[in-house]
């Protein structure tokens, strides 16, 4: 995959955005890795802010629905991990911004 799709890629996944925090969740650091075959199989490696998180299958539906906008996606594989465990050091500067964070 070149860089080009995977800026293609992570830019529909900035659309996808955490309900409860109200910043996408490229920002929030919760996406770890995307990587796409020649055949449009995309796999999103991502982590959500706690393991109870409520939100957590509406965020994936989301996910599915912003990658499958892009024409080179065919399938949709998100895969939650744990580890590394997600904290606050993982959100770039403009979530912390937004969410009030240093």
């Amino acid at each position: 995959m070149d860089q080009d799709m995977r800026d293609s890629l992570m830019g529909a996944l900035e659309q996808v955005i955490d309900p409860e925090l109200g910043v996408d969740i490229v920002n929030l650091g919760l996406v770890y890795d995307v990587d796409m075959s020649e055949e449009g199989f995309t796999v999103v490696t991502m982590t959500l802010t706690s393991m109870g998180c409520p939100m957590g299958p509406q965020i994936v539906n989301d996910v599915k629905h912003a990658l499958y906008e892009l024409p080179e996606v065919s399938e949709v594989d998100v895969k939650i991990v744990w580890q590394p465990a997600w904290s606050k050091d993982h959100m770039s500067r403009y979530a912390k911004m937004a969410l009030g964070i240093r």
